[in-house]
């Protein structure tokens, strides 16, 4: 497992060379949500579809 300055390095790596400061930014910023994402799967920190579905219905106004 790499660490996150090495998991950046990576992104940037990537990167075209005409790649701006947003470009970093956006992509660095999407690395760490998709981390969080699959950090709540693994901890069972989610909500079904049909959770969501339902409360919606159910709260509709």
């Amino acid at each position: 497992m790499s660490t996150a300055k090495q998991a950046a390095k990576k992104i940037i790596d990537q990167l075209p060379d005409q790649a701006t400061w947003d470009d970093i930014m956006y992509e660095l910023y999407v690395k760490q949500k998709i981390e969080a994402g699959l950090a709540d799967i693994e901890a069972g920190r989610t909500v079904s579809h049909e959770q969501v579905k339902a409360e919606l219905l159910t709260n509709k106004g």
